[in-house]
């Protein structure tokens, strides 16, 4: 018996910020609000717990 393809749905969506898009499976609830991880380190330099090495292959630091 032939195995069936799960159909998987993706959403795709634009941060306001930094205007990067990017996909997800799970389709949000409010769009609007969604940032991408570094617009929201930008918003929240404190709570911005990257290793050093990972900060200088960004060019943060």
């Amino acid at each position: 018996m032939a195995k069936r393809k799960k159909n998987i749905q993706i959403f795709r969506y634009e941060c306001q910020m930094t205007g990067e898009v990017y996909k997800t499976t799970k389709k949000a609830t409010n769009p609007d609000d969604l940032v991408s991880v570094n617009a929201y380190y930008d918003m929240n330099p404190e709570e911005d717990d990257r290793p050093e090495e990972i900060k200088k292959e960004l060019g943060i630091e």
